[in-house]
C-alpha cells in the first residue's frame, strides 16, 4: 500500500518536472513508508530508489516498518539528504524551519500539499481502520451512558471513558476530550473541570478512539433528566442542521454548498448567531486534516474523503449542543461511521 502511495506521489512530481520529493512531516512519512519514529526524513525520487533517513535509535524500527525502502542511519537528517537532492527537488516549505531550509539545494521548490491532497481520499484499509475507532468510539459512550451522569465530574467522565475506549481494545484516544456541561456545554472547546452535572443540564461529550494510527471524532449532548422546552428547541434545530449536513455529502457538492446546507438551517430558525465554529473537517492519520468545511472554502467533495459534520449551537450563560458525525463520502452520500442515536437522549 506504502508503494502504491509513493507511485502517485512520483507521478504527480513527474507531471510538475520535479526530479524527487523531500518528505520530512512525519505524518506524511508514515503515510507514504510506514515508518511511525519521530525523526526521519523520507526522499522519493521520481525515477530511483526511495530512502528513509533516521537515526540509530530507530534502526530496527525502521527495517521493520517500511522494509520496502532503502534505510540510511544518520543523525543528520537533512545534510543527509543534500547528498541525494540533485536536480530539482520539491520540499515541505510549510514543515521546515528557516535555518533548516537553508540546509538544503538551491533551487528547491515547495511541495505545496500534494501529500495531503493524497491522504484526503482515503483507500479502502483506511476506511476500515476508521470505521474500527469509530466503533470503538461509540461502544464506549454506549458503557459511559449505562453508569450515569449526574453526580460525576467532567473530569471523572472524561477519564471513564479514556479507560473504557482502551479496554476495548484502542491504540490511543484521538485527542483530548471535550466534557461540558450546564453552562459549560456552551464552550465549544471546554476542557472539563471538577463542575458535578447536575439534573437539568445538558451534557456535551466531544471524543474518539485511535486504531491503526487513523483518529474517531464523534460528539454527542445528552439531558440529565427531563429536557426543558428550550432544551428541546435548541437541539432540535442542531439535529436538523447536522442531518442537512449529512444529506449535502455527495461525491461532486462543493464544499461551500455543504456548509450553506447546515448554516442556512440555523439561520431559517433564527440561531445562527449562536453558531460561531467551522462545520466539518477531514479526519484520518490526523484529527484535523484536508478537507475542511466552510463558507470560503474553495473545491468539491470526492468518493472516498472524510470528514465530520458538526453543527452546534452555544448559548453563553445557558448551554450548548454539538452533534457530530464522522463519515465517508460517496457517489451516493454519507456513510456514516459513528453510528449511534441522533435523537435527543435524557438520562
Amino acid at each position: 500500500m506504502s508503494a502504491e502511495r509513493r507511485g502517485r506521489l512520483q507521478r504527480l512530481l513527474s507531471d510538475r518536472g520535479a526530479d524527487g520529493a523531500l518528505v520530512t512531516n512525519p505524518v506524511n512519512i508514515r503515510y507514504l513508508s510506514g515508518f511511525t519514529g519521530s525523526n526521519g526524513a523520507l526522499l522519493v525520487d521520481v525515477d530511483g530508489p526511495v530512502r528513509l533517513i533516521t537515526d540509530g535509535r530507530y534502526q530496527d524500527q525502521a527495517a521493520a516498518e517500511a522494509p520496502d525502502v532503502d534505510v540510511i542511519i544518520d543523525r543528520e537528517l537533512l545534510c543527509a539528504c543534500a547528498r541525494y537532492m540533485t536536480g530539482t527537488w520539491a520540499v515541505e516549505t510549510n514543515h521546515l524551519t528557516v535555518d533548516e531550509y537553508r540546509q538544503l539545494p538551491s533551487g528547491t521548490a515547495g511541495l505545496d500539499g500534494a501529500v495531503e491532497s493524497l491522504r484526503a481520499i482515503k483507500d479502502p484499509g483506511e476506511c476500515q481502520l476508521l470505521s474500527r475507532a469509530c466503533q470503538l468510539s461509540t461502544r464506549a459512550l454506549d458503557g459511559l451512558l449505562e453508569s450515569g451522569l449526574e453526580g460525576r465530574t467532567e473530569r471523572e467522565l472524561s477519564r471513564d471513558l479514556q479507560w473504557r475506549i482502551y479496554e476495548l481494545g484502542a491504540d490511543e484516544i484521538a485527542f483530548e476530550f471535550i466534557i461540558a456541561s450546564g453552562p459549560n456545554a456552551a464552550i465549544p472547546h471546554h476542557r472539563p473541570t471538577d463542575r458535578k452535572i447536575r439534573r437539568g443540564d445538558f451534557v456535551k461529550i466531544d471524543f474518539g478512539a485511535q486504531a491503526g494510527g487513523y483518529h474517531a471524532d464523534c460528539t454527542r449532548t445528552f439531558v440529565t433528566g427531563p429536557a426543558a422546552d428550550w432544551q428541546r428547541e435548541m437541539y432540535d434545530v442542531v439535529r436538523h442542521s447536522q442531518l442537512a449536513g449529512l444529506d449535502a455529502c455527495v461525491a461532486g457538492t462543493e464544499i461551500r454548498d455543504v456548509w450553506n446546507a447546515s448554516v442556512d438551517v440555523l439561520a431559517d430558525a433564527g440561531w445562527r448567531e449562536y453558531f460561531t465554529t467551522g462545520l466539518g473537517h477531514g479526519v484520518g492519520l490526523q484529527i484535523h486534516e484536508d478537507p475542511f468545511i466552510g463558507p470560503r472554502r474553495t473545491g468539491k467533495l470526492a468518493g472516498g474523503m472524510t470528514v465530520t459534520i458538526e453543527p452546534g449551537v452555544y448559548v453563553p450563560g445557558s448551554g450548548g449542543v454539538r452533534i457530530e458525525d464522522t463519515l465517508v463520502v460517496t457517489e451516493n452520500g454519507a456513510r456514516v461511521l459513528t453510528t449511534m442515536t441522533k435523537d435527543l437522549v435524557e438520562i
